[in-house]
């Protein structure tokens, strides 16, 4: 089994500050430098899980690039990363506060001048699973890219996931237009925010509404656990116990997480329990990457 993600990689600036930032003063603050980007951080959890994984994307002909394409490569993620040699690596800066909640400040960079010839021919013939972020569709630089290659992964038979990512950029182009966009995908994995933008409501029995555009919703609800929603029915699963240091990346890990019990073959409670385990798992510590 194969899989494909499609999405950003970056290099994220991780500032833990200790206190309130004071608005044009100086903050104290924890400092680390960590690969990350959604694409990426989905691709290195599913590594971690021992599925054979390719990420497509974009770098910059520049240090980050050539740091983000190492480490991933040494995390066991297969990198098919073109070098963009006209613009930067994506750069994010990830303010965590005191609760491990992280605000974010990103510069997609190279990501956003995705192109649809970056995911091959022969990359399809040996998968069996597309995932892509939905920051590639959320981003009118690399939406062309991201539906060409969706419409190729279903054109050669893979099954295919989308993570919206970002509810805010939902409600600013409008629900309709995104799931317009994600029309025939197999699998939908929102937040609660996500899904309120989507539809009006964090509530998961609101995912129903979705199964007009996509085959499946898993819907993850924090603290409240994950809830999966098909034309069978509901499930739902708590969330495991975790004390949160960071929360970059933790919905990156649960979808990691569940498209690994998924692509097994595992039922709903199954998945869902995978992926709330690995998201557990990401909040536990610093950065959005397994180590």
């Amino acid at each position: 089994m194969t899989v494909i993600v499609v999405g950003d990689a970056a290099l994220d600036v991780v500032a833990r500050h200790h206190s309130p930032i004071a608005h044009a003063g100086d903050s104290r603050a924890d400092i680390a430098l960590a690969v990350g980007g959604a694409g990426a951080n989905t691709a290195a959890w599913l590594a971690s899980f021992g599925v054979d994984t390719v990420l497509v994307g974009r770098v910059g002909d520049d240090m980050a690039g050539r740091q983000v394409r190492s480490e991933l490569s040494s995390a066991g993620v297969r990198c098919a990363l073109a070098t963009d040699r006209t613009a930067p690596t994506c750069c994010v800066v990830v303010l965590v506060d005191g609760d491990g909640q992280r605000s974010m400040l990103a510069d997609r960079g190279a990501n956003a001048r995705l192109e649809g010839s970056d995911l091959t021919v022969n990359l399809l013939e040996t998968a069996s699973h597309l995932h892509l972020s939905g920051y590639v569709l959320l981003d009118p630089a690399s939406r062309n890219a991201g539906l060409e290659m969706l419409a190729a992964a279903r054109g050669a038979g893979l099954t295919t996931s989308v993570d919206p990512q970002a509810a805010l950029h939902i409600v600013t182009q409008g629900a309709e237009t995104f799931l317009a966009m994600v029309a025939g995908v197999d699998l939908l994995l929102p937040n609660a925010e996500e899904l309120a933008a989507l539809t009006g409501s964090r509530d998961p029995s609101a995912a129903a509404a979705l199964l007009d555009h996509v085959g499946a919703v898993a819907v993850t609800t924090g603290p409240d656990g994950a809830s999966w929603v098909d034309r069978v029915g509901r499930w739902d699963v708590p969330a495991a116990p975790a004390t949160c240091v960071d929360s970059t990346g933790a919905g990156d890990a649960f979808d990691a997480g569940l498209l690994a019990a998924w692509l097994r073959g595992q039922p709903p409670l199954e998945v869902l329990r995978a992926g709330v385990a690995a998201g557990s798992k990401a909040v536990s510590r610093v950065g959005a990457q397994p180590s």
